[in-house]
């Protein structure tokens, strides 16, 4: 075992050496070693290696001299387009891939592949990697720590039940459930376990595992589940749900404020139903008669009256009138615990 792994480690590092040069042209052994953490030793012998296996590198001695590939050399034996490997190279989940445990195995696969793709391919794909970035995180919302994904992602695959302890938004301590793992789900960067519990689909979120134990048992995955469509009928229901206990919010804001509100609001919204502006409602009391309206579908009335009370005097609740009333109760109440006596 400890053999193969270490010709199937230099035969990686082979793989790069090849790679850094097709890129460069011409290195010195002491970067080279640098790169690849290794002696400049071992840099040599497997310059010899490439040399001998039949690939057209060399070694020069002096201050302007390296590790050299010749140039024309290719070995485009991948057979991708151009297209083709700019979607590889500039795929803008790589960090999924990280959270998932399998960074490295990427790092190297990719190193793998570029030995054997063209070099116009490569240039288009570090030109789309630097024009493109992809931040998949709501607004405010904070980087979720998942140091748990990689075992359940192991657990998913291997099909094996797994304990977890598990605190949801409600609870204060975690309680100990054994599921079913049918698979992980990244959602706006938030991940998901879905997985079958007391013959019911559940989605638990990553980040609130707090423990997570793979059991020897096989786990028990309906017969023909397709987890793409099964995270979308539980996302529906869901969705549903927080539709009808929603709040549908207009409001007038003062333009100073208006950027940062709209924002807030894309954070608390119902998916797919960003906030839109409109122009003033002349009808409105002044101020907010010349103030631009926004109308958000939000998951929670909690959080539209909190949205609202947030801007103080820089915004003002048109719509829905009953809810009008509450912030009305809610600001007083306020008041009252944090108004001292004078």
């Amino acid at each position: 075992m400890f053999l193969w792994e270490s010709r199937q480690m230099r035969a990686d590092r082979l793989l790069q050496i090849l790679f850094l040069l097709r890129r460069h042209g011409r290195l010195p052994a002491r970067r080279l070693a640098e790169l690849l953490e290794v002696s400049e030793r071992t840099i040599l012998r497997d310059m010899e290696a490439l040399s001998a296996a039949g690939v057209p590198v060399y070694s020069e001695r002096g201050r302007t001299g390296g590790c050299v590939l010749m140039e024309g050399y290719s070995t485009d034996a991948s057979g991708l387009t151009t297209g083709e490997a700019e979607a590889l190279f500039a795929w803008t989940s790589r960090s999924a891939v990280s959270d998932l445990g399998l960074g490295p195995q990427l790092g190297t696969a990719l190193t793998k592949l570029a030995a054997s793709v063209p070099q116009p391919a490569l240039d288009k794909a570090d030109a789309l990697a630097a024009v493109v970035v992809v931040d998949r995180r709501r607004w405010f919302a904070a980087v979720e720590e998942v140091p748990l994904l990689p075992a359940l992602r192991a657990a998913a695959v291997d099909r094996k039940r797994v304990r977890l302890s598990y605190r949801s938004a409600s609870q204060d301590r975690p309680t100990t459930r054994t599921v079913d793992p049918f698979g992980l789900v990244e959602n706006a960067g938030r991940w998901y376990l879905l997985a079958g519990h007391r013959g019911h689909t559940r989605s638990y979120r990553v980040s609130r595992i707090a423990g997570a134990v793979p059991l020897t048992s096989a786990a028990r995955i309906p017969a023909g589940l397709d987890l793409q469509v099964e995270w979308d009928r539980v996302r529906g229901e869901f969705e549903g749900e927080a539709r009808r206990s929603g709040v549908d919010l207009v409001a007038a804001v003062d333009p100073e404020a208006l950027h940062m509100f709209r924002l807030i609001a894309t954070g608390q919204a119902v998916t797919g139903h960003a906030p839109v502006t409109e122009p003033p409602d002349g009808s409105a009391p002044a101020p907010a008669d010349a103030w631009p309206v926004v109308r958000v579908s939000l998951r929670a009335r909690q959080a539209a009256v909190a949205l609202v009370m947030g801007f103080g005097g820089q915004a003002r609740l048109l719509q829905p009138e009953d809810l009008v009333q509450e912030l009305v109760e809610r600001a007083r109440a306020s008041l009252a615990v944090h108004i001292m006596d004078s």
